[in-house]
């Protein structure tokens, strides 16, 4: 009896505790806390110095959506006042336990719970104190239009995006450029899609988790949220159907609209612009070997199709010329072999007619669209065939024809060139072999060099060849030795022969060049009678020579840092690389085209000395 007199006794004592400690609890109202927390300049010092304000402003927190609860009710291990200094953190699960589960289980969840204190927490989206509102106030945080600038405060961080591995660099930024961000940012549409809706808000998840809702297979259903139709279009097509069937390699919405960068299909940046879809949205996968060998699919789509008149038109930048979509459809592709395909024999007529009124649907049954060189079309290929024939046979007679006559008149040329009393030796034999060095060296670096930046040219077909690139890379760098020791000599000639010295001081520009620019401008204006009278070299001349010194300095400078680039990135910042090449690729092109408009001018083309002059060979040149 004695003990069950104790054991109530005590129980009676614990529940008196209980009862008192919960007053005493109670007993600490708002205003309370607001005694001291209404003070602008009460702070807090953290522990890496930073301060931490500890105001709070009663009249904001009232209307927030706790602003009916109290203080206690959050910070519950403060029992009397003053409260110790050090609070223990607020744990938002105690009143919301299922979106505490779900989001401790996400991706954000899991790095707060790792430690990782950049990682987004419950206060990180929804704010503190007088900033919790509710999601439909404008000023909350988590309302939908303030939802893009929330989660930039962490993802629009370059830093941040890098130092986790985030495959996004820069989310936010491309996001508010797109027809999404366009629609909340500018037309404020309350339903245009925003972070939540694709990534989710509380079950945010990586695109590589199957519970995503970016994770590939998952998608056109995060889609169908707002493309509902679209969505059951999707999954009746070809596309939809293998998605469905668990074929990875099927392309989803993101893969032809994309991700953060979905552009209205009016604007030339859009990956469903009419110009784009064919250049290189459908042919991400139907012109990939990988994929057509994997899935038995035609091949050369994307070859034949620009073959094609629709082809050519779309590369000159037509835009209402018919692409993939065009004919094929665009949510509602299906295999020409379905009855509802829109590239079905018995639908080509209307399928034709959209752009083709009154084509005959007899005509179009029969129709091959990407015409394979070939193929089953005996006409065509006949045609092509013949004509093949004609060109090389027409075309390669006159040129022959035409070589012949200017053989003859370029041998004569070169005779009579050396009969012509009135010459005189201007170029030594010397000169003539640097100058001979030179236009090789010239020739086989402009083309070695171009061939890396114009690959699908003309000349650089050779090193598309195995162990063509091997045979580039060697034949640029010998010939830029050639080019640099023939530099060298050419110094050492100006400097320490007689020839050479005279030479030089005759091609240093004086006060009668600039006289003589003018007098043969005005000459071939009509405005004087007489052209200028030039001494051994004219202003063009040396025009042309100190223009090939500054450039061969450049060239030679830029070429050296490229060449040793493990030196220049030891001992120079790494942007000097990216400089050089910029500066080696346009001197370059500055370089063949002062050739081609004015040097090959004044020796090939001027009337006065065509077909030729041949002093480069001879020395000799009329006085």
């Amino acid at each position: 009896m004695d003990k069950m007199n104790n054991l109530i006794s005590r129980s009676v004592l614990v529940l008196l505790g209980v009862i008192l400690t919960a007053g005493s609890a109670m007993a600490i109202d708002n205003s309370d806390c607001y005694t001291c927390h209404s003070q602008k300049d009460m702070k807090k010092t953290l522990s890496g110095g930073e301060e931490l304000s500890l105001f709070i402003d009663e009249k904001e927190h009232s209307v927030s959506i706790h602003g009916k609860n109290l203080c206690t009710s959050c910070h519950d291990d403060i029992k009397e006042l003053p409260h110790q200094e050090n609070l223990k953190p607020v744990l938002c699960s105690k009143c919301h336990r299922i979106e505490t589960r779900v989001y401790n289980e996400s991706d954000h969840g899991k790095a707060v719970s790792g430690g990782i204190k950049e990682a987004a927490s419950c206060k990180s989206c929804h704010g503190e104190h007088h900033i919790i509102l509710n999601s439909r106030d404008p000023k909350s945080p988590v309302n939908r239009k303030n939802i893009p600038q929330t989660c930039a405060k962490c993802h629009a961080d370059e830093e941040l995006m890098k130092k986790y591995h985030l495959s996004e660099a820069h989310p936010y930024q491309t996001y508010m450029v797109t027809v999404h961000g366009k629609a909340v940012s500018e037309k404020d549409e309350a339903y245009a899609a925003v972070c939540t809706d694709c990534h989710g808000s509380h079950a945010l998840y990586s695109s590589t988790n199957p519970n995503s809702k970016i994770y590939r297979k998952n998608v056109p259903s995060t889609c169908s949220k707002c493309h509902e139709n679209v969505y059951k279009t999707y999954q009746m097509s070809i596309h939809g159907k293998a998605m469905g069937a668990g074929i990875k390699d099927a392309p989803v919405c993101t893969d032809c609209h994309g991700e953060h960068t979905i552009l209205s299909h009016e604007e030339p940046a859009s990956t469903v612009y009419p110009t784009t879809i064919s250049k290189t949205t459908c042919p991400r996968c139907h012109a990939a070997e990988r994929i057509t060998s994997k899935y038995g699919l035609p091949i050369k789509r994307l070859e034949t199709y620009m073959e094609s008149y629709h082809g050519l038109a779309s590369q000159l930048g037509v835009t209402t010329v018919a692409n993939c979509a065009s004919c094929h459809g665009f949510h509602d592709i299906l295999p020409s072999r379905d009855l509802n395909s829109s590239v079905n024999k018995t639908n080509l007529a209307k399928t034709c007619g959209k752009c083709h009124p009154g084509a005959s649907a007899a005509s179009l049954s029969k129709l091959k669209v990407h015409l394979v060189k070939g193929g089953d079309n005996r006409i065509l290929h006949w045609i092509r065939l013949i004509y093949i024939t004609l060109i090389i046979s027409v075309i390669g007679t006159m040129t022959l024809h035409n070589l012949l006559d200017y053989w003859k008149k370029l041998r004569h040329s070169f005779r009579l060139s050396l009969l012509h009393k009135t010459q005189h030796i201007k170029w030594t034999f010397n000169e003539r072999v640097q100058h001979i060095t030179l236009t090789l060296s010239f020739i086989i670096l402009a083309c070695t060099g171009f061939a890396i930046k114009y690959p699908q040219s003309w000349w650089s077909f050779p090193f598309r060849l195995e162990k063509g690139p091997e045979l580039r890379s060697l034949m640029h760098r010998l010939s830029a030795l050639a080019f640099c020791l023939l530099c060298l000599y050419h110094l050492i000639y100006i400097t320490f022969t007689e020839t050479g010295r005279k030479k030089l001081k005759s091609l240093v520009p004086d006060r009668k060049d600039f006289e003589d620019v003018l007098q043969f401008i005005g000459f071939n204006l009509g405005f004087t009678k007489h052209r200028p009278h030039y001494p051994e070299f004219n202003y063009m001349e040396k025009s042309e020579y100190w223009a090939l010194t500054w450039g061969s300095a450049i060239m030679i400078a830029t070429g050296l840092l490229l060449t040793f680039e493990n030196w220049t990135m030891a001992h120079f910042p790494v942007w000097l690389l990216d400089v050089s090449t910029a500066i080696h690729l346009y001197e370059a092109i500055l370089a063949t085209l002062a050739i081609i408009v004015w040097h090959l001018y004044w020796v090939i083309f001027d009337p006065e000395v065509y077909p030729m002059n041949w002093s480069w060979l001879t020395g000799r040149e009329k006085k």
